[in-house]
């Protein structure tokens, strides 16, 4: 394990982007509650935003979308033309836009929450982020996940490209919260089996909806099934 990389006896380091000052106070402010989690830097726009995260190494970055300068999603798109190694990204935001939101996953991002999560909800999320997992609202749209599972397309049932989409592989995390889903548990039942949080439940229960391109829990069982992740 490298000197930077996050452990379960040091806090995740986190680096905050976001050019409202009171609510970068307010999240450090929040975060401070936390004994999993500490704000190293914190950014007005996105070009501080990557000055930051290239000087900090954070295991995690919070990104708001709508700044001056430059943006959350240029923030992205240039550290993807600069080839620049970005560790998760967790987009904050209190627009809930659903063309925003699929670029910043397009580009990259891990994740997205809107900004009236509560404190529990947050921690988590990047918990969840720093151990290499996916944050999606549970508000998602379905047609949000249809895009991001085709590429920004939406094939029709049995017409071209139907059928054909580049399923993510599940971690070895989320197929036993699948297993566990398609036995019939609830959130709370699958969190007191795998002794996790009912919240990190529910963002592994999100991140399969997203990884196998479904609306639902009975369409998440059926696909992965059918791709043979689990025994009928």
């Amino acid at each position: 394990m490298t000197e930077d990389a996050p452990s379960e006896l040091s806090p995740v380091r986190v680096v905050i982007v976001d050019d409202q000052h009171l609510v970068r106070q307010g999240i450090q402010a929040l975060l401070a509650l936390s004994p999993h989690v500490t704000v190293i830097a914190e950014a007005d726009d996105g070009h501080a935003g990557l000055a930051a995260i290239e000087e900090h190494h954070p295991d995690v970055v919070l990104l708001d979308l709508r700044m001056p300068r430059m943006s959350g999603l240029e923030m992205l798109r240039v550290a993807g033309m600069r080839g620049i190694d970005l560790p998760p990204v967790l987009v904050l935001t209190t627009f809930d836009d659903d063309d925003a939101i699929f670029e910043a996953l397009r580009l990259g991002a891990r994740g997205y929450l809107l900004k009236d999560v509560t404190l529990k909800q947050l921690v988590e999320s990047i918990e969840t982020l720093a151990s290499g997992g996916r944050v999606i609202q549970p508000g998602l749209t379905a047609g949000m996940l249809e895009r991001l599972v085709t590429g920004g397309t939406n094939p029709t049932p049995g017409g071209p490209g139907a059928g054909d989409v580049d399923v993510q592989p599940l971690s070895e995390r989320e197929v036993e919260v699948m297993r566990l889903l398609a036995a019939g548990y609830s959130n709370r039942e699958v969190a007191k089996a795998l002794h996790l949080a009912e919240g990190t439940v529910k963002n592994h229960v999100s991140a399969i909806l997203l990884k196998l391109g479904v609306r639902d829990r009975t369409r998440a069982v059926l696909r992965a099934i059918e791709l043979g992740l689990i025994a009928r």
